[in-house]
């Protein structure tokens, strides 16, 4: 999501894209909080501005890259480039879309306001579709180089995480999907339209047709990865949990931003680091603190929802995290919910095939297809005693980010 993908009048890319996890846009980031104002970005698209959104990378570029800037024919996000590609449709869809900071989620349709601010037209955008749309038909030339038949129909597609709530069933109003991948999500699905007044979550159409909030970690099971195999030299995750026996008892925090941060707190100056630590620290202590602390920053975002009045007692969990055992118990007794764990582990591309079974017919709806196809192999209930112990550990942790804040500013 969010990556900007520009191709010039001869349909040539003019720049490699610009990632979803890049953080050079903090001054455009700045300006259209702080100048064109988070009440007006909140009116226009139901969201404010993040480093990592792709209306600031495009206000990067007119400022850093003019020439650049003035080629550009065409606007889209990584995958839409690939199905314009594969069949000619400059299309994208209203999950990914709505991470742009250029569309109007509540109305489903491209924000006249944000295409002015950002100078550029709706020629330049792509045509919007639901993600269970079939957008155009393989080109014969494709079909030829790839093997295929032409009448392989090219379907619009979702941004990871609508398409992994898809795959997990999390389609319908209240429910709720929780993905340890190399970001950290947690994404609550609703029937209606709606925008918590801080702005904390970002409010994005679902590929179901509904609404959803989305509390986005930048850093999640890439926290583990990176404690794991650039620190302690060692892939064997499953060695290093081995040793970690007092849940809830830990003296050490660790805080996940190895990349700012996004929900709630929407800081691009946010950094890592441990805390707590004295001499008879362990290993063990220092990897159990990255895997709670993950958890934490998940709790951070759970907290936002519930003050929207929105009571989460279960949720799916995806993701390569969601493999360890010890992981989801964490998560279960941190968040206190009742956690799920789906037969198919792969959420986002098993979501991704269901949405092209809907655009096919084989499916009338979204739900339907959900209904039908996700089912349940583990269930993780969170332990009264774990969980009140967690409780005092958390209310702890969200007091240590408030007061470092003013410090990362100043060590960027």
């Amino acid at each position: 999501m969010h990556g900007l993908v520009v191709l010039d009048k001869e349909d040539q890319v003019i720049r490699p894209a610009i990632l979803w996890n890049d953080g050079r846009t903090t001054k455009e980031t700045d300006y259209l909080n702080q100048v064109i104002g988070k009440d007006k970005l909140s009116e226009y698209t139901a969201n404010i501005a993040f480093a990592g959104f792709t209306a600031p990378k495009i206000l990067w570029m007119k400022e850093n890259e003019p020439e650049n800037y003035k080629k550009i024919a065409k606007i889209m996000l990584p995958k839409d480039y690939l199905a314009y590609r594969l069949s000619g449709s400059f299309c994208t869809d209203m999950s990914d879309a709505s991470g742009m900071l250029l569309m109007d989620v509540k109305n489903r349709c491209w924000s006249k306001e944000m295409l002015e601010i950002c100078g550029v037209t709706e020629e330049q955008l792509p045509k919007l579709y639901e993600s269970y749309e079939v957008v155009g038909m393989l080109k014969p030339d494709v079909a030829n180089e790839l093997g295929f038949s032409e009448s392989v129909k090219v379907i619009a597609g979702a941004g990871d995480n609508a398409a992994a709530a898809v795959g997990t069933g999390t389609v319908g109003n209240g429910r709720c999907n929780i993905s340890l991948g190399t970001s950290g999500t947690i994404f609550i699905s609703s029937e209606k339209f709606g925008v918590d007044k801080h702005n904390a979550l970002h409010s994005f159409a679902h590929a179901d047709g509904h609404y959803h909030l989305m509390g986005c970690m930048l850093s999640a099971a890439s926290c583990n990865k990176w404690w794991n195999e650039e620190i302690l030299g060692t892939k064997d995750y499953v060695a290093e949990q081995a040793d970690i026996k007092n849940l809830g008892e830990n003296r050490v925090f660790y805080l996940p931003y190895l990349m700012g941060e996004r929900s709630p707190h929407n800081d691009p100056d946010a950094r890592a680091m441990f805390i707590g630590m004295s001499m008879d620290t362990t290993r063990a202590d220092m990897t159990q603190a990255v895997l709670e602390g993950v958890a934490f920053g998940l709790r951070d975002s759970l907290e936002v929802a519930k003050s929207l009045g929105i009571q989460i007692g279960r949720t799916k969990i995806c993701g390569g995290g969601a493999k360890s055992p010890l992981w989801k118990k964490m998560v279960a007794n941190i968040l206190n919910v009742t956690v799920e764990v789906p037969k198919s582990e792969e959420g986002p591309s098993m979501g991704a095939a269901m949405l092209a079974a809907v655009a096919c017919g084989a499916y009338k709806s979204v739900k339907e297809a959900a209904e039908a196809i996700v089912t349940v192999k583990e269930t993780i209930e969170p332990d009264a005693e774990l969980a009140a112990k967690y409780e005092a550990r958390y209310k702890q942790f969200r007091e240590i980010y408030p007061v470092l804040r003013p410090l990362f500013q100043k060590l960027d």
